[in-house]
């Protein structure tokens, strides 16, 4: 006769028994696997899989306050999401890294004023552990009220605002002289730059590494503003064209402006890099996918969002973490 009688369902006590572990160390790696050593971490994971053991989420915020979800938040419009490739690589690495740590990942876009009423009034809800803020602008106040609200903020780039928040960066400013003294060995000697938003931390320390990399030999004429889209980089090398028709060698603070710029260039019947070369920043795909493949300052997007998951977690967990600043790769292809 086939018993009928509801199975109980595994418990913590359950699964120390089969780990030999403690129930305290059970519950640290249910709950993000924080200061848990590998071997226990290894046993209590294998010892979940053989119990079939599912946390009660809702109990367990109950007992912990904590929602078990970070925020990956996007001030910037929501078509940015699907148009630049650096957004969707930060995403992904977020998403990966959060799940290693059994968090769930929540996507935000505050792209709007509306927006950003509706993710902070989310956000200090207590909807999320923490947050995640994938761009910056000094202007928005967004990130000083999440952190005057005692909101867990990590920044991806360093705040122009500079409230006081841990951060996870790129080394723009020796990224950007890199690439410049790689054009300068390359022989070129009029340099153009097309920087993005002066409110970014991208666009304002890409700018500072070209403009200390070449020194005396900066010159203002050969600098246009973008706003990293490849429209702005068209724009802005028409009008770089415009007034130095001379110019040798094109840096664009991003790909997707570089490839802005290459397409200004070919409509004047400039070939690349025979009349002018072209380089951009990121590496995200886009690259080495154009005609001719560019070169370009490579940024370890996984790195940076397993990064930003990881010190996100230890501030949730009142850990202080000190800001982490990565390196880059020159990678050079045919458009230098």
């Amino acid at each position: 006769m086939e018993d009928t009688t509801p199975k109980r369902k595994p418990t913590i006590r359950d699964i120390a028994a089969v780990a030999g572990v403690s129930r305290g160390t059970v519950s640290r790696v249910i709950n993000g696997g924080h200061w848990v050593s590998p071997a226990a971490l290894e046993a209590v994971e294998d010892a979940i899989r053989v119990t079939g053991y599912t946390a009660n989420h809702a109990a367990r915020s109950l007992a912990t306050g904590r929602a078990g979800s970070i925020a990956f938040l996007l001030t910037e419009p929501q078509q940015l999401l699907f148009d630049d490739p650096t957004f969707a690589l930060l995403l992904r690495g977020a998403a990966t890294a959060a799940s290693q740590h059994r968090q769930t990942l929540v996507l935000l876009v505050a792209g709007t004023p509306e927006e950003r009423a509706n993710v902070e009034h989310y956000v200090r809800t207590g909807h999320v552990d923490g947050v995640m803020l994938i761009s910056s602008h000094e202007s928005d106040p967004l990130l000083a009220s999440l952190v005057d609200a005692g909101v867990p903020t990590v920044s991806c780039g360093v705040p122009l605002a500079r409230p006081r928040t841990p951060t996870v960066s790129v080394d723009e400013v020796g990224s950007a002289r890199a690439m410049t003294r790689h054009l300068l060995e390359r022989g070129y000697e009029r340099i153009a730059m097309i920087p993005g938003p002066d409110d970014t931390p991208g666009g304002r320390y890409r700018l500072t590494g070209f403009e200390q990399e070449l020194g005396e030999r900066f010159d203002a004429e050969l600098i246009e503003r973008g706003d990293f889209s490849l429209e702005s980089g068209t724009r802005a090398m028409e009008r770089i064209l415009a007034r130095r028709p001379d110019v040798q060698a094109v840096f664009a603070a991003s790909d997707r402006m570089a490839m802005g710029a290459v397409a200004a260039l070919r409509a004047a019947g400039r070939r690349i890099p025979e009349d002018v070369a072209v380089a951009g920043f990121d590496d995200s795909g886009l690259a080495e996918r154009q005609d001719p493949p560019l070169s370009t300052m490579r940024q370890p997007w996984d790195r940076i969002s397993a990064e930003m998951v990881s010190m996100l977690l230890d501030v949730v967990s009142g850990v202080e973490r000190e800001a982490v600043v990565l390196p880059t790769e020159l990678v050079v292809r045919a458009s230098t």
